[in-house]
């Protein structure tokens, strides 16, 4: 599971902006219930004799629960800093005004904590409360109006076209949340300073209320408004959210191990192999190693059993020097060790070997490997599979995290009755293999291919094939979905969709 997502625990809309009689302005207004957000800087819809030409700026508030965070941290539900990335999501509300285009959003943290409040007005702002424009809560004012902000770090997010979703990394921020180094009272999201500054001088075009224009010739410019959906939203999937993701992809080579070959750089003769302690159908750490180091060494095979004296292995990966006996398998996660090694073939290969995994003369586990020696083509290959998902079932639940195992053929494999009453029929294996998830009603994209630095949806393969698990409790309850796959051409650089579908339902 590499995306897990949080959903917002506060958020609410602060304003200075006037009400309808161009008098009075909100600033005390609450927006707390409000079913959409919203960012705004307004330039002269009118001009009072203390004001003079007047400016009026909307700002968002969101906080998200960062104790249920480093718990999962804690757990090991999400991966260590450094080895993940956090990401902002908010998403564009359609309306039925013109949206602003060419504007920059900040996000920033806040200092104080705030509270919510139970406003839903947004037009005659009517509902007062806190937070406001002026307040924090109850007991707290701003030292500020608009709200208090460290000066770092800052995040800015363009809007060449105004309709986009908002979505930056904002990891930085949540690890010092995380960390307990800056305090968690959520972000504000705000026009930049100088699209909220008061220009003097000729007033540009700028329509009316709630008709968005951007006025990039005059020496005042007006943007508004921008609208996201809240986390009371009736829409699921435009909830704000902050997205952990991080590739949890685990590559095990004991089906897809090659020997190596010279005609291959250093870094694709290696081959990753992986010890899964499983006791009583859970993982648990060897007893003696704990997150410790173990010795792997490799033997050549006979009637399914080690025999002769270990193998002398090339350097590289986990074996320090040539002709070493021994690879070093380091901790990955409770129960798992892995390590890499590269094996050279003899002038008669040897068509099975065993990996020994020991440690202090106790020998833990030993497994069976059918080396084959590494393919080469004299033009780019062009590869048509079959996929099958072979423990798909009908429903899931959204309190499960579920696996999914998949087999892959080459679709030109036609084997004889002979062949397939005595032949192995292992599935191949797809290095590099991603999955999406849709939603079938409307296709909306409820997990989007993360083939992208993070690599969030790379799945995994072991022996038994390629697989990925995922986390139910992501999508909404009452729906199917449908898995969609794309595997990745090394002789073409880009990654290609399969032709084929996988139906689920998500139930409570």
């Amino acid at each position: 599971m590499a995306i897990k997502r949080y959903a917002a625990d506060q958020d609410t809309i602060i304003t200075n902006g006037y009400d309808y009689t161009l008098s009075t302005r909100g600033t005390g207004s609450n927006m707390g219930y409000a079913d959409s957000l919203e960012v705004y800087s307004i330039y002269g819809q009118t001009s009072a004799s203390t004001e003079g030409r007047s400016s009026e700026l909307a700002r968002t508030l969101v906080r998200f629960p960062v104790t249920d965070m480093i718990t999962d941290r804690t757990n090991g539900a999400i991966a260590a800093s450094g080895s993940m990335s956090w990401y902002l999501r908010l998403y564009n509300v359609e309306t039925a005004y013109t949206l602003p285009q060419d504007f920059i959003l900040t996000v920033r943290a806040l200092t104080k904590d705030w509270s919510e409040g139970t406003g839903l007005d947004m037009d005659e702002y009517t509902d007062l409360g806190n937070a406001n424009w002026m307040n924090a809560s109850n007991s707290t004012a701003w030292d500020n109006v608009g709200g208090d902000f460290h000066r770092h770090p800052t995040f800015t997010v363009s809007f060449p076209r105004g309709y986009e979703d908002l979505e930056v990394d904002v990891t930085p921020l949540v690890e010092e949340w995380i960390a307990s180094t800056k305090n968690n009272h959520g972000v504000c999201i705000r026009l930049t300073g100088s699209q909220e500054a008061y220009y003097s001088g000729s007033a540009g075009s700028t329509g009316s209320y709630g008709g968005p224009v951007h006025n990039l010739t005059g020496s005042e410019d007006t943007y508004y408004t921008k609208r996201f959906s809240s986390r009371s939203s009736q829409y699921f999937f435009k909830r704000p959210v902050i997205e952990a993701r991080w590739d949890s992809s685990k590559r095990d080579d004991r089906e897809y191990f090659y020997y190596s070959s010279s005609f291959a750089p250093e870094e694709d003769n290696l081959n990753t192999l992986y010890l899964y302690n499983y006791v009583r159908g859970r993982l648990v750490d060897l007893p003696g190693v704990g997150s410790g180091v173990l010795n792997v060494s490799m033997y050549s095979s006979s009637n399914s059993a080690p025999t002769g004296s270990q193998i002398n292995l090339a350097a590289g990966g986990d074996v320090v020097a040539a002709l070493d006996i021994n690879a070093t398998a380091s901790y990955v996660s409770t129960g798992i060790y892995s390590c890499s090694l590269a094996l050279t073939a003899a002038s008669t290969r040897l068509l099975a070997v065993h990996d020994v995994w020991h440690s202090g003369g106790v020998q833990f586990s030993t497994g069976s490997i059918y080396p084959e020696l590494m393919p080469s083509y004299q033009s780019a290959p062009t590869f048509n599979r079959v996929t099958s998902l072979t423990n798909l079932r009908k429903q899931y639940s959204r309190k499960e995290t579920a696996r999914f195992r998949f087999f892959v053929r080459d679709r030109s494999w036609n084997p004889t009755l002979y062949t397939v009453s005595t032949a192995n029929n292992p599935t191949e294996i797809i290095p590099s293999a991603s999955y999406s998830i849709v939603r079938s009603t409307d296709n909306l994209l409820a997990v989007a291919y993360g083939t992208g630095s993070d690599l969030s949806t790379l799945m995994s393969y072991d022996e038994k094939g390629n697989y990925f698990d995922l986390d139910i409790g992501m999508l909404e309850a009452g729906y199917a979905y449908k898995i969609k796959l794309a595997y990745y051409n090394d002789s073409i650089a880009d990654w290609v969709e399969q032709p084929v579908e996988f139906k689920f339902r998500v139930e409570e």
